[in-house]
């Protein structure tokens, strides 16, 4: 599973706020849902987070095993 919460500090630390995502750079409200829930995103989302905050993916998000994936 890949879990977003590093991507809130990430924002608070460099002054991005939600509503700049949607209304400056053009995210989605759903987008932005999706990430709050840990939901899948694109790498193209990913790659744009990476650029918008400066920042590089460790800081937005992490991977944590999933044991219940099947084969």
């Amino acid at each position: 599973m890949i879990k977003y919460d590093n991507l809130w500090d990430t924002m608070k630390e460099k002054g991005i706020s939600e509503y700049r995502l949607y209304t400056y750079y053009g995210f989605s409200r759903q987008t932005i849902h999706k990430l709050r829930h840990n939901e899948l995103v694109s790498l193209h989302t990913i790659n744009k987070l990476c650029n918008i905050l400066d920042t590089r993916i460790e800081d937005i998000c992490t991977f944590v095993r999933d044991d219940h994936v099947e084969n």
